[in-house]
């Protein structure tokens, strides 16, 4: 490659049959206000065309660091660990293949770690958006506290960090197939590195109704079992023996509410009321737009013809009714 010094950034993209929308990914790293990165993409075995479409994006691009690296699909944990161990720049920012970044994420987040050695990991608000021309929903996220995060995921995947912070951990659990991106940070939590939170939605995460995401919600109190059993150090007696309880045989009825200590079922609560909101806030704002369509092409319509204008059959449909 004609770059001789590492590179300040390592952008990872793990890619599993999502070549579709790779390239809108890797776009957004190309429009980055700060240059001084490396864009590494790992095809986990996908059945599509990902190789393909990684090898056409490198060769329109032949002045940017960009690598395709090819495995086993083994998951999205091993995927970013292999990406990472490949890469060479001194901070990390792992990117799925369907999410998308601010152009100034690098700029920003490169700023707080390079100004503070005492701060790990910078994490930024979020903006979802859909495969509709729906306007984007910006998400704010609380301030980092270590006891929030012990409490619940308060920073998206898709923050930048230390590698250092990453060889100290261990990397990502590879047996964790959804919540690795929450245990990851608690394992930064475990080994004291600090993090700060930029109040600006830098982070472009795809509202879907597939994904990993997804199941992480509905698996919420499993993963908070396998977070607790993989830190146990961190979390009271009565949170560990119910995490072991939810991992042995005794899973079903662990998972009952009466069985929930209160920390972790008060905060999954929480989690489960801000999904909830989310998916309504987006239902809602995709009715309006589809109603609006409708109006401007009932509009255009007459605007064609002498008629009068086409009368809607009855109200638009609301947010309970989609």
């Amino acid at each position: 490659m004609p770059h001789g010094s590492d590179p300040v950034v390592s952008v990872v993209i793990p890619c599993h049959d999502y070549a579709r929308y790779l390239p809108e990914a890797v776009s957004s790293v190309l429009a980055q206000t700060f240059r001084d990165w490396e864009l590494v993409i790992v095809d986990d075995g996908s059945t599509d065309d990902t190789v393909e479409v990684t090898q056409s994006l490198i060769a329109c691009h032949p002045d940017r660091r960009i690598r395709l690296l090819q495995q086993s699909n083994a998951g999205v944990s091993a995927a970013r660990n292999t990406g990472i161990e490949a890469s060479t720049g001194r901070y990390i920012l792992p990117l799925d293949a369907d999410d998308v970044i601010a152009a100034t994420m690098l700029e920003k987040t490169v700023g707080v770690l390079d100004s503070d050695p005492g701060i790990a990991i910078a994490s930024t608000d979020v903006f979802t958006f859909t495969d509709d021309d729906l306007p984007p929903q910006a998400m704010p996220l609380p301030a980092y506290s270590r006891e929030l995060l012990l409490q619940r995921l308060i920073m998206f995947y898709c923050s930048l960090y230390r590698r250092a912070a990453w060889q100290t951990v261990g990397g990502y659990n590879e047996s964790m197939r959804a919540g690795e991106d929450w245990d990851f940070w608690i394992g930064c939590v475990e080994h004291g590195f600090d993090a700060h939170h930029i109040h600006e939605a830098l982070f472009g995460a795809r509202n879907k109704d597939t994904g990993l995401h997804l199941e992480a919600a509905e698996n919420d109190l499993a993963i908070r079992a396998r977070i607790v059993a993989n830190h146990p150090g961190l979390f009271k007696p009565i949170t560990r023996g119910w995490a072991q309880a939810v991992l042995s045989q005794d899973a079903e009825a662990g998972l009952r509410d009466e069985r929930v200590p209160d920390d972790i079922l008060t905060r999954a609560a929480e989690m489960d009321q801000f999904l909830t909101a989310v998916m309504a806030l987006q239902r809602t704002t995709r009715v309006q737009y589809y109603h609006i369509k409708r109006l401007e092409k009932a509009l255009a319509a007459h605007n064609g013809t002498a008629g009068p204008i086409p009368q809607e059959r009855g109200p638009a449909p609301t947010a309970s009714t989609v």
